[in-house]
């Protein structure tokens, strides 16, 4: 028989456990995803259509985007313009908006 003690560490584990596979299983955009084509998402900021955005420079990316809610240093991290869904961070949209 567990005891209410074993109980309540097992499930705080396994709480633990399930919520750091959700981060991990997040997918990352697709450029062809219906949110990221509206937005112009590309995974590549240099792959961005200069004609389309002539305001974009290539300096710009999701990584220094005040969206961002990845490191500066992760490859990718979460968006809430794409929710359940990761940027790339060398990635760039047309909602980049410059970090702080």
């Amino acid at each position: 028989m567990t005891s209410r003690r074993e109980f309540f560490v097992n499930l705080t584990l396994i709480g633990t456990a399930l919520a750091g596979g959700q981060v991990f299983a997040q997918a990352t955009v697709a450029e062809n995803d219906p949110t990221a084509t509206s937005l112009g998402y590309k995974s590549d900021t240099s792959k961005v259509d200069a004609g389309k955005f002539p305001k974009h420079d290539k300096s710009q990316a999701c990584k220094n985007c005040a969206l961002f809610q990845g490191k500066p240093t992760d490859a990718a991290g979460a968006c809430p313009l794409f929710a359940g869904k990761q940027v790339t961070a060398n990635g760039w949209c047309s909602a980049y908006n410059k970090k702080a």
